[in-house]
């Protein structure tokens, strides 16, 4: 499934919500399902500067696309990390740099996020596409 197939059907997802304490809800069970970070992950260096919670989030490389996994020790920001990497886990790092992230406007995310929960956002964003810039240059 390519990225933008995946933002669709997560517009989708969040369209069935009628209003946003069932979209935070959702996005609550969605980090229950998390692919979890190795403890041995839980690096310094794994860690998302500019969140005002503590997120990890870590990728390998497998059959040329990446794979993430990530874990917070906060219960809405372990589901905005998870709605990011459910769009960007098993995909190929030039689809990752080249993908638009509209879908968060899209399901009004960042409107619906505290400032400093809109920054963190950001910087997850930032670092999935840091991941994607190093694993590009070890494919060319």
């Amino acid at each position: 499934m390519s990225i933008q197939e995946i933002q669709e059907e997560v517009i989708e997802e969040f369209g069935i919500f009628e209003d946003w304490m069932q979209r935070y809800e959702h996005m609550i069970d969605l980090g229950k399902s998390l692919p979890l970070i190795a403890d041995e992950f839980k690096t310094e260096d794994n860690i998302i500067k500019g969140c005002q919670s503590k997120v990890w989030v870590h990728a390998e490389l497998k059959n040329d696309q990446l794979e993430f996994t990530a874990d917070s020790d906060a219960i809405i920001t372990k589901g905005i990390i998870a709605i990011l990497i459910r769009v960007f886990s098993n995909q190929h790092p030039k689809d990752i740099l080249a993908a638009e992230t509209d879908f968060i406007d899209q399901i009004g995310l960042k409107e619906h996020l505290s400032p400093t929960r809109a920054n963190g956002l950001v910087s997850m964003i930032k670092q999935i596409k840091m991941y994607a810039i190093a694993f590009q240059t070890q494919l060319n």
